[in-house]
């Protein structure tokens, strides 16, 4: 069962939207969130960074501003956290997000971020922070990518599944977590054949029904699975789409490919996602 959820502040439309999402859904089934905003010191600094003769003076006052405003940001986010979620903690960490990340994921169920979240010192490329494919990669624990546009507690939660390890291990997660509650499931499978993959979508239908949460099956042939799911989901209007990580099988190899970064740019819904 959901316990505590790790939420990255930031200041962009999806982070704001992950910590409205965390909040709502952890006061929905008695969990806890912890907020942590990341100042990476040393790449607000640029240590790297090659300065013409007479120019280190300049570099240390632009660097020290650029740390102050950062660290006001930081100070805002934190706030605003605390202001909708009183008596719920959140720091300031003077460290890079992924490392602090690794640190406290331990101690939490699942890590909410905005799939746009800058982390205080990137870009994102076309509103997909490069560094979620890093925190998933290295962090033990799975993560729910939350778009600007928030999530829409209306619809199913649809699971893609195609068998694979990370899958299994995907559902296994999504089950124990209870994340679904009491909203409805589907399972959708996609294979070269209906047959397989209905069979697949029955694996994963039979595992749920050992947990007692009925799910209803969905299965698609012929077009790319990125778009089916897409599709599907925005028929559903689902709630939060349930996906493997780094596998080569049908839908797995998604993550982190360019078919997954157009899932994850272009999904409404927030994306659940697991290695």
């Amino acid at each position: 069962m959901l316990k505590s959820i790790l939420l990255v502040l930031d200041d962009t439309p999806g982070a704001v939207a992950a910590r409205d999402g965390a909040i709502a859904f952890a006061r929905g089934c008695g969990a806890r969130v912890t907020a942590a905003a990341f100042l990476d010191v040393p790449g607000l600094a640029d240590a790297h960074e090659a300065v013409p003769a007479g120019g280190s003076a300049f570099k240390a006052r632009r660097d020290a501003r650029r740390l102050e405003e950062a660290r006001a940001a930081a100070e805002a986010q934190a706030a605003a956290f605390r202001a909708a979620a009183p008596g719920w903690e959140a720091t300031i960490r003077d460290e890079p997000a992924e490392d602090g990340l690794k640190r406290l994921a331990v101690r939490h169920d699942l890590i909410a971020i905005g799939r746009d979240s800058t982390l205080g010192v990137e870009d994102t490329e076309e509103g997909l922070a490069p560094a979620i494919e890093r925190v998933a990669r290295d962090t033990p624990r799975p993560l729910v990518v939350v778009p600007p546009t928030g999530p829409d507690f209306d619809g199913p939660m649809l699971v893609a599944y195609d068998g694979s390890v990370p899958c299994q291990r995907s559902l296994q997660l999504f089950v124990q977590l209870d994340l679904a509650g009491k909203r409805p499931v589907r399972v959708m499978s996609v294979a070269d054949t209906d047959a397989d993959a209905r069979a697949m979508a029955a694996e994963a239908q039979s595992y749920l029904a050992l947990h007692d949460i009925a799910a209803e099956i969905d299965t698609a042939t012929g077009r790319h699975p990125a778009t089916l799911v897409l599709d599907r989901a925005a028929e559903l209007r689902a709630s939060l789409i349930v996906i493997g990580a780094f596998e080569t099988r049908r839908l797995s190899r998604l993550l982190f490919g360019s078919a997954t970064q157009h899932l994850l740019r272009m999904s409404r819904c927030p994306i659940f996602i697991h290695h």
